[in-house]
C-alpha cells in the first residue's frame, strides 16, 4: 500500500480509521475543506465492499447474467453451442475490477493530499490515535483535532456451525472459489445469501436457502419478497423460509446442516455451506474506552451528525449500524466531514438510503413497506405497474417483476417504493430524487418520461395511484 509515513506525533485536523466507502469520503471532503487529513487502513483502501463485497460480487453477477443470456440465444434468433462456464475466470474478472478501483481510490487519496497510513488504529485517549502494524508493533502515534471511525464490519456466524474455509465458508471463500460445488446449502435469505444463490445457481450449482424468517430478503416488502421467491423457484432454487438452524457437521465430502421448524427437525446436506446470516460492527481492538466512545448493542452510537458519545470523534458507516450500505456509508462520511468543517449540513436520514439487491430480477426498495405503513396506522394509496406491461422490457425479453409505490392517502406524499424487475437498482435512484426533493407523487406521474423506457413504469405506477395510468 503506497503511504506517506508521518513522524511521531503528528497532528492532523482530521484522523480516519479505516479506507472503505464512508472512511475514504470522509477524508476526502475533509481535505476539499481545508482540513489535513490522514487515513489509516489496515488492509486495501476501499474496504470490504470494493474488495470483497459490493463490487467484486456484482462483477460475478454480471457473469451469471452473460451466461444466462446466452443460454436465451434461441429466444432472439441465434444459435449457440457448445457453452462452457468458467467460473475461474469469472473470479479472475472479478479481482481485476476490483484491483483497478482500490487503484482509483489511492490516487483519488493522493490527489487530495490525504495521508494514507498503514496499519491499525487504537485510541490511546480521546485525541491520540496509536498505529499498529500487521507485526504488532506500533509504528506512530497521531494527535487528533477530529476522529471519525469508518472500520466497517464482519460477517457474523451462528452459534453450532464453525467457519473452516472448506466446507463452511463465508463470503470472502465463496468469492475465491475455483472450482464450484455440486451443491450448496446458504445460511441466510438477505442480500449476500440471495446474490450469491442467483450466482451460484447460474453456474449449475443446486442451491438451497435456509431463511428463518418467513420470507427471504426480510424487510423488503413482502410483496416483492415473494415475486423473487417465486422467481427463484422457477430457477430450481430451494427455498426453506421459517427454518431455523441448529448446527452442522462437517464430514470429509459434504457438510450436514440440521434445522428445525414448528418442533420438526430435518437435515440438509450439501457439498460447501456459505454463512450469510449478516455482519456486525468492528468496534474491538479500537481502544474505544480509552477515548470514552460508548457502543450499544455492538455498534457506536451517534447522533443525527454521526457524532459519538465525545463530541470530537464520529462513526460512520457499518461500525454504527443499519442500514448497512456502501452509499449509506459515503453520505455519512461527508455528513461527518462537512459538520466537523461547521458547514451546517442537514441531518442523516437512513430511510432515505435506497437497499438494493441485485440478483435477476433485481430487487430495489426505499422507505416504508405496505405492512410497516399499516403498522403505523397511516391511510394510503397503492400504485402498482408489471414490467410486463413495459415496451422496453418486452423489447429485452426481461419483463418479470413490478413497481410498487406506496402514498399517503391525503397528502399524496410518497411513503415507500419497491422494485422487482431487471433495472430496479438503477430505477429507484429516480425515485429518491423525486422523494429527497419531498415532492409529491404525483409530480412522478406528471413527468414525462423518454419512450421506451424502463422507467416509463416508474410514471405508470405513479399514476396509478389515482387511476390516471394509460398503459395498464
Amino acid at each position: 500500500m503506497p503511504a506517506s509515513q508521518p513522524p511521531q506525533s503528528q497532528p492532523y485536523d482530521v484522523v480516519v480509521l479505516g479506507a472503505g466507502p464512508g472512511g475514504y469520503s470522509a477524508a476526502i471532503r475533509a481535505a476539499q475543506l481545508g482540513k489535513s487529513a490522514a487515513v489509516v487502513e489496515r488492509d486495501k483502501v476501499g474496504g470490504v465492499c470494493l474488495n470483497w463485497g459490493c463490487i467484486p460480487t456484482k462483477a460475478l453477477i454480471r457473469n451469471a447474467e452473460v451466461l444466462g443470456l446466452v443460454r436465451r440465444a434461441g429466444e432472439f434468433g441465434i444459435k449457440v453451442g457448445g457453452i462452457e462456464a468458467d467460473f475461474g475466470a469469472a473470479v479472475d474478472r472479478s479481482r481485476r475490477v476490483a484491483g483497478k478501483l482500490a487503484k482509483g481510490v489511492e490516487y483519488l487519496l493522493k490527489k487530495n493530499k490525504v495521508t494514507l497510513i498503514p496499519g491499525s488504529g487504537r485510541f490511546l485517549g480521546p485525541r491520540d490515535i496509536a498505529v499498529v502494524g500487521a507485526d504488532g508493533a506500533q509504528t506512530a502515534v497521531l494527535r487528533a483535532q477530529h476522529v471519525i471511525i469508518a472500520t466497517g464490519s464482519h460477517a457474523k456466524s451462528l452459534p453450532g456451525v464453525e467457519v473452516d474455509g472448506r466446507r463452511v465458508i463465508t463470503s470472502t471463500e465463496a468469492m475465491l472459489l475455483r472450482e464450484l460445488p455440486e451443491s450448496m446449502i446458504i445460511l441466510g435469505g438477505g442480500a449476500v445469501g440471495v446474490e450469491f444463490a442467483y450466482v451460484f445457481s447460474m453456474y449449475g450449482v443446486q442451491v438451497t436457502i435456509v431463511e428463518m424468517l418467513p420470507h427471504i430478503l426480510p424487510g423488503v416488502d413482502e410483496e416483492i419478497s415473494t415475486g423473487l421467491e417465486r422467481s427463484f423457484a422457477k430457477r430450481k432454487i430451494v427455498l426453506r423460509s421459517g427454518w431455523k438452524v441448529e448446527g452442522a457437521t462437517v464430514e470429509a465430502a459434504a457438510a450436514r446442516v440440521r434445522v428445525s421448524k414448528a418442533g420438526q427437525m430435518d437435515e440438509l446436506r450439501a457439498d460447501v455451506v456459505l454463512m450469510a446470516v449478516g455482519r456486525g460492527g468492528n468496534t474491538e481492538g479500537l481502544g474505544l474506552e480509552a477515548a470514552g466512545v460508548a457502543v450499544e448493542r455492538g455498534v457506536i452510537a451517534v447522533d443525527g451528525f454521526c457524532r459519538a458519545s465525545v463530541p470530537h470523534i464520529y462513526a460512520v458507516g457499518d461500525v454504527n449500524g443499519p442500514p448497512l450500505l456502501a452509499h449509506a456509508a459515503a453520505a455519512e462520511g461527508v455528513l461527518a466531514a462537512e459538520h466537523l468543517a461547521g458547514t451546517s449540513p442537514r441531518p442523516r436520514d437512513p430511510a432515505r438510503a435506497p437497499s438494493c439487491v441485485y440478483c435477476q430480477p433485481q430487487v430495489a426498495s426505499l422507505g416504508l413497506t405496505e405492512a410497516q405503513a399499516a403498522a403505523e396506522g397511516r391511510a394510503v394509496k397503492i400504485g402498482r405497474y408489471p414490467f410486463m406491461a413495459n415496451g422496453r422490457a418486452q423489447a429485452e425479453g426481461d419483463y418479470e417483476g413490478l413497481v410498487k409505490l406506496i402514498a399517503d392517502a391525503a397528502s399524496g406524499a410518497l411513503l415507500g417504493a419497491h422494485i422487482l424487475g431487471h433495472s430496479a437498482a438503477e430505477l429507484i435512484n429516480e425515485i429518491n430524487g423525486f422523494s429527497t426533493l419531498e415532492a409529491p407523487v404525483a409530480r412522478l406521474g406528471h413527468t414525462i418520461h423518454a419512450h421506451p423506457t424502463y422507467a416509463e413504469s416508474l410514471m405508470e405506477a405513479a399514476l396509478s395511484i389515482t387511476g390516471e395510468a394509460i398503459n395498464i
